[in-house]
């Protein structure tokens, strides 16, 4: 089921001051920035894991047929490696929307690569949105996003491009790569 989360996230106001804001993404984010941007770092966040256990109805799938695509599950100790934005407050709008289905901005320290420390943003799809897919076995979801196609083209592409950008900055996510080696199966 569709949730526009737009207005939610634009009535919530991250920072004061209005200046820039370090935004961090760990799905499409990280491989599709397709808005603009100041500076971008790699980065990560504590205490979650990237799991594909979100219903996409409006990019990688449909209303009869959504797709999976990533969210984040707190797990404790976890690291989730990304890429870090800094962004000026009016990339905001564009990214609600493109994050609409049941994504939430939240604020998170946000660990650089490099060693540095700031307050930033993540977009977070919670088990409390109705889009909300949640864990399956290994199989089932592969087969899933396989099948999967939206707007935004096959789902099988979003599993790709993130299992490839994940590589390319060297990070190792079993879950991503194991369900990157079913999908291939397939």
């Amino acid at each position: 089921m569709l949730i526009d989360t737009t207005a939610v996230n634009q009535s919530r106001r991250p920072f004061d001051d209005n200046g820039d804001i370090w935004l961090f993404g760990y799905g499409s984010l990280i491989w599709k920035a397709d808005f603009p941007f100041l500076e971008r770092k790699s980065a990560y966040i504590e205490g979650f894991e990237r799991r594909f256990w979100q219903g996409s109805h409006d990019h990688r799938g449909t209303p009869q047929a959504p797709g999976r695509v990533a969210t984040l599950i707190p797990v404790e100790g976890a690291v989730c490696h990304g890429m870090a934005y800094r962004i000026s407050e009016e990339t905001l709008a564009p990214l609600d929307h493109r994050e609409k289905n049941g994504y939430l901005r939240e604020v998170t320290p946000l660990h650089f690569a490099d060693g540095g420390l700031v307050q930033g943003l993540v977009y977070m799809a919670t088990e409390e949105n109705p889009a909300f897919l949640g864990p399956a076995p290994l199989e089932t979801m592969a087969r899933h996003i396989h099948e999967a196609v939206g707007p935004s083209g096959p789902n099988r592409d979003y599993l790709l491009n993130l299992a490839q950008a994940l590589r390319e900055l060297d990070v190792e996510d079993a879950h991503i790569f194991a369900l990157q080696a079913e999908l291939e199966r397939l």
